[in-house]
C-alpha cells in the first residue's frame, strides 16, 4: 500500500566546485568518502545505483558521492577514471590530502559490497 520513502544518503556532485566543497567540508574531514563515477548513458553504471544507495544506508559513517562523468569531466581525468562504473574509496582527511585507497571498476555487485565493507573496516581500525 504505502511505501516508506527514504531520503538518499548519496550526494550528487555536478561540478568541480561542489566536489571541492564536499571533500574539504569540516564536518566530513574524519569520514571516509566512497565515490561512484557513473554516466546516464551507461546501463551497467545505472544498474549499480540502487546497490550504491543500499551501501550508503548500511555504512552511515562514510560519505557517499555520485559523479556523472559527463557533468564533471575534469574530475574524471584527475581521478584517472577510464570506465563506468568506477567506485573509489578515499581516506578521511586528517590534516592531509585525501588518498585513494581502493578502486573497483565495473558492475560487479558482490565485489563492490565486499570492497566497501573491507575499506570501512580498515578505516575504522586505523589508529591515525
Amino acid at each position: 500500500m504505502f511505501e516508506k520513502v527514504v531520503k538518499s544518503r548519496v550526494l550528487q556532485v555536478d561540478s568541480q566546485e561542489k566536489w571541492n566543497l564536499i571533500t574539504s567540508k569540516p564536518e566530513y574531514l574524519d569520514s571516509p568518502i566512497i565515490v561512484n563515477f557513473t554516466a546516464n548513458w551507461c546501463m551497467p553504471a545505472t544498474a549499480m545505483e540502487p546497490l550504491f544507495e543500499e551501501q550508503a544506508l548500511i555504512h552511515k559513517d562514510a560519505i557517499f558521492l555520485s559523479v556523472d562523468v559527463d557533468e564533471v569531466k575534469g574530475l574524471m581525468e584527475k581521478m584517472k577514471i577510464k570506465a563506468m562504473p568506477t567506485f573509489i574509496m578515499m581516506t578521511p582527511n586528517k590534516n592531509q590530502e585525501r588518498e585513494v585507497m581502493d578502486k573497483v571498476v565495473g558492475a560487479n555487485p558482490n565485489e563492490i559490497k565486499k570492497r566497501i565493507a573491507a575499506f570501512i573496516n580498515l578505516v575504522r581500525t586505523d589508529p591515525k
